[in-house]
């Protein structure tokens, strides 16, 4: 149940059975974050920051619109994903559309759907500091026994701080509180860092904790941008440890972007752990006027 991506997107995944059910920490990553093995905390901007900080928002000044669509073979899973975001104002913020419906083969093909909707804002708090919030509307069905419906608000918050000129921390506390508990809407607490060493080079390490099952999801990598005349080529690599399901994946991708759209692809694939998922996500954005990023210091 991805959501978030400029324009017109197209997504395709196939994943192992280990992550048949819906989970919103995952399920609304794009291929940017999913490439840098799901590390964009200290730098998420545009529709990356709803799912990984809305804090981030501020870190650049750009109007951007965001589609994707995809497909995930292990439940059958339609994903369709949709997002603005609008960072050139005071209040930086995003609003964002998520469908995903899909089919449980363990019992009898029944079906579950998810809708979320919502919106995030963000401002610079104090030099080197943003704080951000994402507050979501949620309405899942099923026909799955053992599971229920559920319908409700839930709130995220964040923060970034600029630790120097080439590193920033990132900090979110997702589904902090709501209206109703599901277990597609886990609690959870995150962290990164990020560090840009060089203008064309940045690299990041990310963990996060969910609080009901106390398990941890941790991950790093790296983004090389390339250039050739007025086109950016970036090229991502990481990976990531799950230590509730004790796999680890390898993740890399490609994209293309001017000054008015971007194209993104990237792949996750599981090496160990006893499970063979596979998930592969295409995006694509497309902007309006560009800015300098918001001054932090």
């Amino acid at each position: 149940m991805r959501l978030f991506a400029p324009g017109v997107v197209a997504a395709v995944s196939v994943c192992g059975i280990a992550h048949a059910d819906p989970d919103s920490l995952q399920d609304m990553l794009g291929p940017r974050e999913i490439a840098v093995g799901e590390a964009m905390r200290g730098s998420a901007t545009g529709a990356s920051s709803i799912g990984m900080n809305p804090a981030g928002l501020p870190l650049n000044r750009e109007l951007v619109f965001e589609g994707s669509y995809g497909y995930r073979g292990s439940d059958s899973a339609s994903l369709v994903n949709v997002s603005a975001c609008d960072s050139t104002n005071a209040v930086p913020g995003c609003f964002f559309y998520s469908f995903a419906g899909a089919t449980d083969a363990l019992q009898m093909d029944a079906q579950r759907t998810t809708h979320v909707a919502g919106s995030s804002l963000s401002r610079l708090l104090v030099p080197r500091v943003t704080i951000g919030a994402t507050a979501k509307y949620f309405r899942h069905s099923t026909e799955v026994v053992g599971e229920s419906d559920a319908k409700g608000l839930s709130f995220d918050f964040g923060a970034t701080i600029r630790l120097a000129s080439v590193l920033n921390l990132g900090l979110i506390g997702q589904n902090m509180f709501g209206t109703d508990d599901t277990i597609q809407f886990p609690r959870s607490f995150g962290g990164g860092v990020t560090a840009r060493p060089f203008s064309s080079l940045a690299v990041s390490f990310d963990s996060r904790w969910r609080t009901a099952d106390g398990e941890a999801r941790y991950g790093g990598g790296g983004e090389l941008f390339l250039r050739g005349g007025q086109l950016g080529f970036p090229i991502r690599v990481g990976g990531v440890h799950d230590n509730g399901l004790d796999a680890t994946y390898v993740t890399g991708g490609i994209g293309i972007a001017d000054l008015k759209w971007g194209l993104d692809l990237a792949a996750r694939k599981q090496v160990s752990g006893g499970g063979d998922e596979t998930l592969i996500l295409a995006s694509m954005r497309v902007y309006g006027p560009r800015l300098e990023a918001l001054p932090m210091e």
